[in-house]
């Protein structure tokens, strides 16, 4: 049993020494994230068995622009759980370790399906939500955008249905529900950082969502050498340069700290 642990710790640190070599022989690095980066800090994904968001809601029930409209006060006890958990997350490893890599030049930005702007708490400076952020709401009547300091008390401490400060209409949290389409501005930065980047690092994603998931896949097209660290395997998977099926905390986590000893 100990000889099994030892080559597969051995294994790992083979594959892992890999993806620190194609990093390190890169020149423009992005990382494309989900929600298993996030699952470490506490906040559950949406997918998975057991602990899945959406094996205790239906998502066209609760996520939908129609609940939005039409059932405001189901959509909102769905958002405040997710403000609520996002509210006590802290940025694990994961987060920090491609924080690490921005700041060492490597990686150059990141692509988030995430609506928890942890990557932004851990620092990362280049950021593209794709599907917005749940701390900020807009008011889809007149506009009017209502910053973090008003918008979050009311989700986060039961304060009913949020309301216009300008029109008194309910307002929409900054996130991309079903029904939606991804803001074009992100969307179009997004998909440049893909046809500039010769690595993409998927971490976390199940890469089932559409559109989103067609920007590794457009990366790889476009020339660029592909990571994905993830649990579960992905559509992608048989065009990966490597794949590292563990945690992300031992994978993209331990990735900062073998650079400095890898061969170029």
């Amino acid at each position: 049993m100990d000889d099994q642990k030892d080559k597969s710790s051995e294994e790992k640190q083979a594959v892992l020494i890999k993806a620190a070599n194609l990093i390190k022989n890169s020149s423009y690095v992005v990382v494309f994230s989900g929600a298993g980066i996030s699952t470490p800090s506490g906040i559950p994904d949406f997918r998975s068995p057991g602990s899945g968001v959406w094996e205790k809601y239906d998502p066209f029930e609760v996520a939908s622009i129609w609940a939005f409209r039409h059932e405001p006060e189901k959509f909102f006890d769905w958002i405040r759980t997710l403000a609520l958990q996002a509210e006590s997350a802290m940025p694990n490893q994961a987060h920090l370790a491609i924080v690490d890599l921005e700041k060492s030049g490597v990686v150059k930005s990141v692509i988030t399906q995430n609506i928890d702007s942890l990557h932004q708490a851990a620092g990362s400076k280049k950021v593209f939500e794709l599907h917005g952020s749940a701390r900020t709401a807009t008011c889809p009547h007149c506009g009017k955008r209502h910053p973090q300091d008003y918008f979050q008390p009311m989700i986060l401490n039961d304060k009913g249905i949020p309301h216009c400060i300008n029109c008194g209409k309910v307002i929409k949290p900054d996130v991309v529900l079903f029904g939606e389409d991804l803001p074009g501005d992100t969307w179009d930065g997004a998909y440049q950082e893909c046809l500039d980047a010769d690595l993409v690092i998927v971490v976390g994603s199940s890469l089932e969502v559409y559109p989103a998931n067609s920007l590794p896949e457009t990366a790889k097209k476009n020339g660029a050498k592909l990571i994905i660290n993830n649990l579960s395997p992905t559509h992608l998977d048989p065009y990966a340069d490597l794949i590292l099926r563990m945690d992300v905390i031992e994978g993209i986590g331990a990735l900062p700290g073998l650079l400095s000893s890898t061969a170029p």
